[in-house]
């Protein structure tokens, strides 16, 4: 048997231990590449190690330390109340703003997880405080940060379109955009749908001029957890936020709008936060630990028991499979899977195929990279002049980039480590049905709606 081929095995074989028993996945990662790298291909320790996801176990430590400060301290509960005030006390608005401000922000340039990273945990505020299913609110932050990442001036825009014009491939900067604008937005309704979208209309939260507040029924699908642990995938989990209770207590929006000395300096933190890396091009993990330390050094009283805060389940679990993911790159597997695909030779089977391959690997690696690797593969096939390259790259694209909200993408990571008003252990679980399901359909909707009408017309 290959190293190819048992290295696949070995995925299959964590991901049902993993169910079956309450070992956390990321551990049986971890062991999965030290034995299939060093057994099966041969490789040094230093080089396994090699692949262990540094850069984004800092972003996880680093954001999820930085908010677990404001929510001690109360400046994710004022940037609550502050939105809703901007809103007049619209609560349907605020799945749709958070969508809008994350496509925004990709758009124009910002990294698509520099994005989640700093709006999910504020996105989180405002579910457990207005009773928002997390999963509406998380995933409307993970679609609106794809809607805009193809965009001419983005990250991923620039690198598909700059391997497609070295290519000699014909390109579109405006189908590329609009084709993943597209897909997120309607992705976006659909979950809108799903997830208590449609109800969150006939609530508002009351700006009258006396100080009553409105009680809210906690949804019977448990959206509202406690802080106790769990087993399972991620071997244990603590939920986060909101109360177990019956009721919920929204007070009108201009209450409490006044800031205290340290919520100014935390509201200051993540406003440099944020100019530090969008616009200084900063890194996000390391920027992110900085400015968690001086908070903690300004008021340690205020920060105590922050560290515990940090999702370390979920930094194991994702650094673990992210590990494992590396180590499969490095023996080949994934070129392999591409190569064997692309000797299919019926054209239409084949751009399904590489559509699925790269929504099914991107769902567990970078985005970046997959694109990097699966677009100079598909050149040769292009270059028949079978399918339209405008439409395949587009359709690739869209499937590669749509399963970032797979808890194990950067950005859908960082949606499970943050979130507040669920138990962490059952968003993970219904984010990882979600994700699977968009890695079934979402490349295969692409096809169909990109590269089949080219070859038939």
């Amino acid at each position: 048997m290959s190293a190819e081929l048992l290295s696949i095995l070995a995925l299959i074989l964590m991901f049902v231990v993993a169910t079956a028993f309450p070992v956390n996945l990321g551990a049986l990662a971890l062991v999965g590449a030290f034995l299939v790298g060093t057994l099966a291909a041969g490789m040094g320790t230093d080089d396994i190690l090699g692949a262990f996801p540094g850069s984004l176990f800092v972003i996880l430590v680093g954001v999820t330390l930085l908010f677990a400060i404001a929510t001690n301290n109360g400046t994710v509960d004022w940037l609550v109340r502050a939105a809703v005030h901007l809103v007049r006390g619209r609560i349907v608005a605020i799945p749709l703003v958070i969508f809008a401000i994350a496509a925004l922000l990709t758009a124009v340039g910002a990294p698509a997880p520099a994005v989640a990273a700093i709006l999910a945990p504020i996105a989180y505020g405002f579910a457990a405080q207005y009773k928002i299913h997390a999963l509406l609110i998380g995933l409307m932050v993970a679609h609106g940060t794809q809607a805009g990442a193809f965009s001419p001036i983005s990250v991923l825009g620039g690198i598909v379109n700059g391997v497609t014009k070295e290519a000699g491939l014909p390109s579109s900067n405006l189908v590329l955009f609009l084709s993943s604008f597209a897909f997120n937005a309607a992705a976006a309704v659909i979950v809108f749908l799903m997830f208590g979208g449609p109800g969150l209309a006939r609530r508002t939260v009351s700006d009258g001029p006396s100080e009553e507040e409105v009680a809210e029924e906690t949804p019977a699908d448990g959206t509202s957890g406690g802080s106790g642990a769990s087993g399972g995938v991620l071997g244990a989990s603590g939920g986060s936020g909101a109360s177990g209770g019956g009721t919920a207590t929204i007070a009108r929006p201009e209450a409490g709008l006044r800031l205290t000395v340290h919520q100014a300096l935390t509201l200051a933190g993540i406003v440099g936060l944020c100019a530090g890396v969008l616009a200084f091009k900063l890194d996000l993990g390391l920027t992110a630990v900085t400015v968690a330390v001086v908070l903690s050094l300004t008021s340690p009283k205020a920060n105590k028991g922050a560290v515990e805060r940090v999702a370390w389940p979920t930094v194991l679990l994702i650094c673990g499979v992210v590990t494992y993911v590396g180590v499969l790159q490095e023996i080949g597997t994934i070129d392999w899977v591409g190569t064997h695909v692309a000797a299919i030779g019926v054209p239409l089977v084949v751009a399904l195929l590489i559509c699925y391959v790269g929504g099914v690997v991107s769902a567990f690696a970078s985005t970046v990279g997959i694109l990097g690797a699966l677009v100079p593969l598909a050149v040769p096939f292009l270059s028949q002049g079978t399918l339209g390259p405008i439409a395949m790259i587009a359709a690739l694209s869209v499937s590669s980039a749509i399963v970032d909200v797979s808890p194990f993408s950067t950005t859908g990571a960082l949606l499970v480590a943050n979130v507040r008003g669920m138990d962490r252990d059952v968003f993970y679980r219904k984010l990882l049905g979600y994700g699977a399901a968009v890695v079934v359909v979402g490349p295969l909707a692409a096809w169909a709606l990109l590269v089949v009408p080219g070859w038939l017309g």
